[in-house]
């Protein structure tokens, strides 16, 4: 099963560049997880100045540019994983958060948000060996 994994900072959008330290300590456990071929892929994103987002409501679409100043976390980074379970999935976040917390302290606030990605491949041979019945 695949599983992306959302960081969602707060008052992360400050333009900086993330702690050297952290940078490292998360190079070195990426590094680790690849050479297992659990991690499949992962990125951190710009602040949000450098983004926009476009909203749709009814039939209007409306494009807003960053920085979006309302938001009260922005997503700091990703992670692509391949993993046996949910569980697996929970275990690997909540270590990748401790190593976050054991550089940054305990003033750090964020949260991952763990999601299964769908298997698109099965659905369409699903739906194919349904409908050819």
């Amino acid at each position: 099963m695949k599983f992306m994994m959302l960081v969602k900072g707060k008052n992360c959008d400050s333009g900086r560049p993330p702690n050297p330290e952290l940078l490292a300590a998360i190079e070195k456990q990426s590094a680790e997880m690849i050479k297992e071929g659990v991690l499949l892929e992962t990125g951190g994103l710009m602040p949000s100045v450098a983004g926009a987002k476009i909203q749709v409501a009814g039939k209007k679409i409306v494009v807003v540019d960053g920085p979006f100043t309302e938001t009260k976390e922005l997503v700091g980074g990703y992670a692509i994983m391949k993993l046996k379970s949910k569980q697996e999935a929970i275990e690997m976040g909540k270590a990748f958060m401790k190593l976050h917390t054991d550089i940054l302290g305990e003033s750090y606030e964020a949260e991952l948000e763990i999601r299964q990605m769908m298997d698109f491949e099965a659905v369409v041979e699903n739906c194919l060996g349904a409908g050819a019945a």
